[in-house]
């Protein structure tokens, strides 16, 4: 009888929920694939949160660029996944510096729609990289 009631002991404290417990989240920003990224516009860390959609929006234009550029090359490299943030700074200036807070919302859905849908195919060239 006692070595069923610790065997149902063991049993409930070696649970994969009990495993899923002792799992900590890691806090630190250090990303696992192309350590040297270039950091964001200043002015983008430091956006008012009433204006964080302009944020998202060059964020956003950048990942679409980024799968863009991994696809058009068929290449993970760090420079083509990671560039400088010059070309999602100008075409947001250029085409959405001046318009209103729902065309700014429209357009990142557009681009990450446009992400979405090369994903996949980046995915898989920056897997065989190893740059995933």
């Amino acid at each position: 009888m006692r070595s069923t009631i610790l065997i149902a002991a063991l049993a409930a404290t070696a649970s994969p929920a009990a495993a899923e417990r002792n799992l900590v989240p890691s806090l630190g920003s250090e990303p696992d694939v192309c350590v040297d990224r270039p950091t964001e516009p200043d002015w983008m860390q430091n956006i008012s949160i009433r204006e964080a959609y302009k944020r998202v929006l060059v964020q956003d234009i950048y990942r679409a660029q980024s799968m863009k550029r991994i696809v058009a090359a068929n290449s993970c490299a760090c420079d083509v996944r990671f560039p400088p943030w010059d070309a999602a700074e100008a075409e947001f200036r250029k085409r959405f510096a001046s318009v209103e807070r729902w065309e700014m919302l429209e357009a990142s859905d557009g681009y990450n729609s446009r992400a979405n849908m090369l994903r996949p195919e980046a995915m898989a060239i920056c897997q065989a990289a190893g740059n995933w």
